[in-house]
């Protein structure tokens, strides 16, 4: 088996990450027929079909999913390896937003690899919905954001959060009927969600509590005042995920991406910290 060039596997993250040759191209700073022809260089390589190519849409294969997690450790120690011996040490400042539902979950592990490699570069953080941060990267506001997306074209996806229906033990507010619902603001895909899904079963409800806030959301459960959705890393312990078997039905998966403006690309610590997030999260659900 040849060597594998660093190059090939960058080109296939891009494609995977990106969905498409066409897409990646730009990142790379190559054509796409050269994109192209990295990728069959990698599969010759290795011996194997790691990508099936259609005129609708890219497939990874069962080999180019074993092969994902190991291309992006490699890029990171890549990485890790220039900062070390060309003493890269970063600097600057990189204004970050995130939902409150995230911050805990997933930003915190990832910006505490980032302190310990870069600890001069300063860190701005913005907690608000997706549906705020999303307008800010793209007007310049923010560098880098981790996002819920509906556009493809939003980011790059990292990976699928559940939405769940949650409620209180002590009060069992699903069982009221109208359903007392809590929900976020009105452009929030997890209220569309809700509002859909609740549709679908035909059930009645009636909206008693409204918060933009993930305190909000959890305050209004606790309280018994309202049953509300939360993305599944949210639910605080000693609060209930209800189901069918509550009379709720199911409800859509979140796409979570990692949103970069594109007045941030030339910066050197926003790219580390976006390619950061992407070996990270991507890495620990594959």
């Amino acid at each position: 088996m040849r060597d594998l060039q660093i190059d090939w596997l960058k080109c296939f993250l891009a494609v995977v990450d990106k969905g498409s040759l066409s897409s990646a191209a730009p990142d790379l700073n190559r054509s796409q027929s050269a994109v192209s022809m990295q990728l069959k260089k990698l599969e010759g390589a290795l011996q194997c079909e790691l990508i099936k190519r259609s005129s609708r849409q890219l497939q990874i294969t069962p080999q180019g999913e074993l092969l994902l997690g190991y291309a992006r450790r490699m890029i990171s120690l890549h990485n890790e390896i220039h900062i070390a011996f060309h003493n890269t040490e970063l600097s600057g400042r990189i204004r970050l937003g995130v939902p409150d539902d995230y911050a805990s979950t997933y930003l915190t592990p990832v910006l505490k690899k980032f302190a310990v490699l870069h600890h001069k570069v300063e860190i701005e953080l913005h907690c608000e919905q997706s549906t705020s941060l999303i307008p800010r990267i793209e007007s310049g506001d923010l560098d880098l954001a981790l996002v819920s997306r509906e556009d493809s074209r939003q980011g790059t996806l990292l990976f699928y959060e559940p939405l769940v229906w949650v409620g209180s033990p002590q009060f069992e507010t699903w069982k009221t009927s109208p359903l007392q619902i809590a929900v976020y603001e009105d452009t929030s895909l997890a209220k569309r969600s809700a509002i859909q899904s609740l549709a679908l079963q035909g059930k009645t409800y009636r909206v008693v509590y409204n918060s933009s806030s993930l305190a909000g959301q959890i305050a209004a459960v606790e309280s018994g005042l309202a049953v509300a959705v939360f993305t599944r890393c949210s639910v605080p312990s000693h609060l209930k995920i209800l189901s069918s078997e509550h009379g709720l039905g199911p409800l859509k998966p979140m796409q979570v991406a990692v949103y970069r403006s594109k007045i941030s690309l030339e910066s050197k610590a926003v790219s580390y910290l976006h390619d950061l997030l992407i070996s990270t999260l991507r890495e620990s659900i594959v």
